[in-house]
């Protein structure tokens, strides 16, 4: 029986999505319980992946439609 993976097992390991660091007040770097301050895009061993740290991407605006669009000659 193979296992379900809840989550794509080819998302790269970053530091700033990691259960372990959270972002400093500066925005800039983490602070990471296990190796102290280190680079949001930088990963250890310990790491380990946390769905809710990460952002999810804007929505694309919506292109402007005019009336003439939707008329049937």
């Amino acid at each position: 029986m193979t296992k379900y993976q809840l989550f794509n097992p080819e998302i790269e390991p970053c530091c700033a999505f990691c259960e372990h660091g959270r972002t400093a007040p500066d925005g800039k770097t983490v602070l990471c319980i296990k190796k102290g301050i280190v680079l949001p895009d930088g990963h250890c061993r310990k790491y380990r992946y946390d769905p809710l740290r990460r952002e999810p991407k804007p929505r694309p605006k919506l292109p402007q439609y005019d009336e003439s669009e939707f008329e049937i000659d």
